[in-house]
């Protein structure tokens, strides 16, 4: 059958059309995004405006459009943190289901981490060992650990490159003693959830998915997306600690000109790499893999899962 999962995220909307069906690999069919950043569109009161929620309901509505052009005949329709920490989330929710027909499923930042990790765990295997998994997103940071399909230990941060940015990095380039206040910030938010992980042991593995980590390995001499999902691509923190100063000193516009980095997120570049940066050090990573899925294919893994067999 042909699936779409529709992920209303704090950067995108995101509608992901795969051909799947249980026991297989979910094939992707089509692809449709709208940069949305709703995590930059909340108000002094932390609720989204309602331009905002109007630009929500239109591309909202391209994207039902979409799917209903390709073909599909499930769209599994989710929110992450920027709907989720919405002062009026409740009232978004309805709006949007009153407009469009689509009822929004709220994920909680621990489903979030958890749904992921499934996906990098089927992308990987068993031979994968412990895992960790790191994802960094516009609203939240997401980290997973365990053995089995579903971690031993999941949390989500707010960290999220977007966030962070809007909140922590005003100016082009912003101010050497704002990009310190971030970094310790960073760090000491990452430092209290470390214990938590380090009393399982040490992973055999470490995986990152997520835009922001897709551009910091691309930065770091990683192959270009064009190559195919199949490829290995590999941060190593060395390489990542050079960029970060680099990074602090170039303007967004230099950014967007940088190998693999696209103009929309290149202003939340530098938020995203003093995150990466200080999760590979505070958890002793010396470099990781990057995972072509994410939370959209942990969705749709969990709904195939649940999925009578043919």
């Amino acid at each position: 059958m042909r699936l779409g999962v529709l992920d209303v995220g704090s950067n995108t909307v995101h509608l992901l059309v795969v051909d799947a069906h249980p026991g297989a690999c979910p094939l992707p069919a089509h692809s449709h995004k709208a940069e949305l950043r709703l995590a930059e569109l909340l108000d002094a009161s932390g609720a989204i405006g309602r331009e905002g929620v109007d630009k929500l309901i239109t591309v909202v509505q391209e994207a039902l459009q979409a799917a209903e052009d390709k073909g599909v005949e499930d769209v599994l329709p989710f929110a992450t943190s920027a709907v989720r920490e919405a002062g009026n989330a409740d009232d978004v929710l309805a709006r949007v289901q009153a407009e469009t027909g689509v009822r929004l499923q709220v994920l909680t930042g621990e489903e979030e981490a958890r749904l992921t990790f499934l996906a990098a765990r089927r992308w990987f295997g068993w031979s994968a060992g412990k895992l960790l998994v790191l994802d960094i997103g516009g609203g939240s940071l997401e980290i997973a650990y365990g053995i089995d399909e579903e971690p031993d230990a999941a949390v989500s941060l707010p960290l999220g490159a977007g966030r962070l940015t809007a909140g922590w990095l005003p100016g082009d380039p912003p101010e050497p003693e704002r990009i310190r206040a971030l970094r310790r910030h960073v760090r000491a938010e990452i430092a209290r959830t470390v214990g938590e992980f380090s009393r399982i042991g040490s992973p055999d593995h470490v995986v990152a998915t997520s835009k922001t980590f897709k551009q910091l390995a691309r930065l770091a001499g990683a192959a270009p997306f064009a190559d195919g999902p199949y490829v290995q691509r590999e941060l190593k923190r060395e390489s990542l600690e050079a960029w970060v100063p680099r990074l602090a000193g170039m303007t967004i516009a230099q950014r967007a000109e940088l190998p693999g980095v696209s103009e929309g997120r290149a202003s939340q570049l530098l938020a995203g790499a003093l995150v990466a940066e200080g999760a590979m050090d505070l958890f002793g990573v010396e470099a990781l893999e990057i995972c072509p899925w994410a939370l959209r294919e942990g969705v749709i893994l969990r709904k195939l899962d649940h999925m009578p067999s043919p």
